[in-house]
């Protein structure tokens, strides 16, 4: 892990300094200096967000930063992501990203994966008072959604759809609502999917596992892996003709697919909206 090397380089310097002099930890001080200034501008600059004005534009200085900063921490912590299906991203227009929800980590992972999308997530209404995160998310158009009040949460869908038919971001989203715990995953809340429909845009699929390990094998100091994986993509024309549970439904059953029974939860196999829309046929 290039973390533990780093440390070592430094005590071996520290170790030589009586020896050799001062100068021979002018290179760590300069190192040590340039990322402590680094940090100390993003915290000023997080500082200046006001998080209760709405982000009419995405900013291409807080995108620009979250893309580096997301690579050095990667780089230092020695986390290698594996990407596969990355080919079948539209190359043009807008889309709605779907992917399951392991860790608070994952949408770090997926601003890194697709960087050039323009991603603006749905997140929890905490996630405004996250330090450096909940302004830099702000700045890059996130909408934040009352998952306990059906009035307020579609104010967020409908915010959404105009992001998209505006052309200002692609909106990326969990639809289980709620991390997985146990890494299995749950059934999704379809409404999420009007996005799409309403914005006639198509649905990229995604899974993303290991984001769960990272933290306690850097306590460890071992290096982690990531997999993210684009499962495929559903067409504009195929989602604005089906029904958004069906829809739901099917997009469950890719993701499963490709991670596996495994992970398949133990709730009932089809999806209650859907159990009831066919009983009442």
């Amino acid at each position: 892990m290039r973390l533990v090397y780093i440390l070592l380089i430094s005590l071996i310097l520290a170790a030589l300094t009586p020896v050799f002099g001062g100068w021979m930890l002018l290179p760590l001080v300069a190192v040590v200096g340039f990322l402590a200034l680094v940090f100390l501008l993003v915290v000023v600059l997080c500082a200046t967000v006001d998080q209760e004005k709405e982000q009419e534009q995405d900013s291409k200085l807080f995108r620009w930063l979250a893309k580096w900063i997301v690579r050095v921490v990667l780089f230092l912590i020695s986390c290698k992501v594996r990407t596969k299906g990355m080919e079948k991203l539209p190359k043009d227009g807008r889309f709605l990203l779907l992917c399951n929800h392991i860790h608070d980590l994952d949408p770090a992972f997926l601003l890194h994966c697709f960087p050039d999308s323009g991603l603006a997530f749905i997140a929890k209404r905490e996630t405004k008072n996250y330090f450096i995160i909940g302004p830099v998310l702000h700045r890059l158009q996130c909408q934040l959604i009352n998952r306990e009040n059906d009035k307020e949460a579609l104010k967020t869908i409908l915010k959404c759809i105009q992001l998209v038919k505006e052309d200002r971001a692609s909106i990326a989203v969990f639809p289980e609502g709620y991390v997985s715990l146990d890494g299995k995953l749950r059934h999704f809340r379809s409404g999420v999917l009007k996005i799409a429909q309403k914005a006639n845009v198509s649905i990229v699929v995604c899974t993303i596992r290991g984001t769960k390990q990272v933290l306690p094998k850097l306590k460890k100091l071992r290096p982690a892996a990531v997999d993210v994986h684009l499962v495929d993509v559903i067409p504009a024309e195929q989602v604005k003709a089906a029904n958004t549970v069906e829809l739901a439904e099917q997009v469950y059953e890719m993701m499963i697919a490709d991670m596996g029974e495994e992970y398949r939860s133990d709730e009932k196999a089809m999806h209650p909206d859907l159990q009831r829309q066919r009983m009442e046929q």
